[in-house]
């Protein structure tokens, strides 16, 4: 990443970015058109969780489909769903310094681009080795739109606004599971219909990249390579007063006096560290307390449990409809009642959920009445408590609490760290419910979700209301955990 606005530079960038202010003057009080414009950036923006939330949750309803088109074991279950998340590592830890280099929006439209070749790839592929290949490409285009598309988002929306709006990016990704759900429920039958399932992937990716060619660069990005006019005027267009855009850089600029390099070697100084320590470690219990066990494997699990393959796939869909309520409702409240306190009050339920969901697979007589109402209440109850949480927040987080100059590398961590423990819950799951059972299983995520109510209590902070250079600073002095 460019340095001009470090050392001797940041004065002169200072004053020359502040002239560029003045031309916008005699424009006036634009706020109300700056935020409709603000609210279209970040609808476009999220349709890359449409991306996410389709191929995550098209899977659970394909890879019935598929096991019996290539007579897969257990173990092949588990690496056609892992392969995605396998690729997603790499695209998230790689993309980072592709969008330091060339900016948010190209990096964005090239995953765009991957995901439409992948799709494809998916839907023809001949062999179940093929598959897999066209899966780790899937898995390269998510893990970038993962890394890139909070933070650009997070760079795009003012401070007062930024939960709800960064937060959309997780409810495209339930809207996109929702989807996949439907789509799976609706084209299931013939033995091939896992084909058209996944080249329908190549719809929300092919939105994606089109809406971007609309859209305005990060002008964070922009201050940082030079670019101070460009950078003045599309944050004007997102704030619609000169006021706001002469505090946002003051902002800015003043924290960056502060900073140096932005390479991978500033993530490990001390005083970044309480940041790399929260992102990292939501980032992971996000996967570890158990939400793709649901989304991946549900249809599987209800099967054994008594269902039958239509039924099996119907209940999904209302996992799907539980998601994307709940996360609507986490964007009206996550900038009112705040991140933390999100967590905090939804993580106990989500683990209790879990700890019943468990006892119903004690008794091993067939699942039915009751005890069949009971199990799917418990399942949506998990969806409903551990996805308005720990789902809302995993992303918004982690794009808000890295200093700018290691912001893309430091997201892209993070997100990497996010396709990791997924990956690994992807490629034990179903072995852990040969091994513990179903009972095991759920309980052992269930203590998983009570730890991460731990870890949000002793090292998370609260970020709501807060501007992103704020945040930095509390890190700067040392303020940044709770307490």
């Amino acid at each position: 990443m460019a340095t001009v606005l470090h050392g001797e530079a940041g004065p002169g960038l200072r004053d020359r970015a502040m002239s560029c202010v003045s031309e916008f003057e005699i424009l006036g009080d634009r706020r109300k058109t700056a935020a409709r414009y603000v609210r279209m950036a970040a609808a476009v923006a999220a349709a890359g969780g449409l991306l996410f939330g389709y191929d995550t949750g098209i899977i659970a309803a394909a890879l019935i489909f598929v096991t019996q088109s290539f007579s897969l074991t257990t173990v092949g279950q588990e690496w056609v769903a892992a392969a995605l998340n396998i690729g997603a590592i790499f695209g998230a830890v790689l993309s980072g310094p592709l969008s330091d280099r060339f900016g948010r929006r190209p990096a964005v439209m090239m995953a765009a681009m991957v995901f439409i070749l992948a799709s494809f790839g998916c839907g023809l592929a001949p062999g179940i080795g093929m598959m897999i290949v066209a899966r780790l490409g899937l898995g390269v285009a998510i893990g970038a739109t993962t890394q890139i598309v909070p933070v650009y988002m997070a760079e795009l929306a003012p401070p007062e606004r930024r939960g709800g709006l960064v937060s959309l990016f997780q409810l495209a990704f339930s809207l996109g599971l929702l989807a996949a759900f439907f789509v799976g429920y609706a084209l299931s039958g013939p033995p091939d219909c896992w084909r058209p399932m996944f080249m329908l992937g190549a719809v929300p990716a092919l939105c994606l990249g089109v809406g971007m060619v609309f859209l305005p660069e990060s002008p964070r990005w922009l201050l940082h390579n030079g670019q101070e006019k460009r950078a003045v005027t599309i944050l004007y267009r997102l704030r619609g007063h000169c006021d706001c855009v002469r505090r946002e850089l003051d902002d800015v600029l003043a924290v960056d006096k502060a900073e140096a390099g932005g390479g991978w070697r500033e993530l490990m100084q001390g005083w970044v560290r309480p940041a790399l320590v929260v992102a990292l470690g939501i980032a992971a219990l996000s996967q570890l307390s158990g939400p793709n066990v649901i989304v991946y494997y549900a249809p599987i699990i209800l099967s054994q449990a008594g269902l039958g393959h239509s039924a099996a796939l119907l209940t999904s869909v209302s996992v799907g409809v539980t998601s994307t309520v709940t996360t609507a409702m986490g964007i009206a409240l996550i900038d009112r009642v705040g991140r933390r306190r999100m967590m905090l009050v939804m993580l106990p339920f989500a683990a209790l959920s879990l700890f019943v969901l468990g006892a119903i697979f004690i008794s091993p007589a067939p699942i039915t009445g009751f005890r069949m109402a009971l199990m799917v209440a418990s399942l949506l109850g998990y969806i409903f408590f551990n996805f308005g949480s720990l789902s809302v927040a995993v992303w918004l987080v982690g794009a808000e609490v890295f200093p700018l100059a290691v912001r893309s590398r430091a997201m892209g961590l993070a997100s990497a760290t996010v396709w990791l423990a997924d990956t690994i819950v992807s490629l034990v799951t179903l072995s852990l419910v040969n091994a513990l059972g179903a009972t095991g299983t759920f309980w052992l995520f269930g203590a998983i979700n009570v730890l991460s109510f731990l870890f949000v209590w002793r090292y998370v902070p609260e970020t709501a209301g807060r501007s992103l250079e704020e945040i930095e600073t509390s890190l700067q002095e040392g303020t940044f955990r709770p307490g």
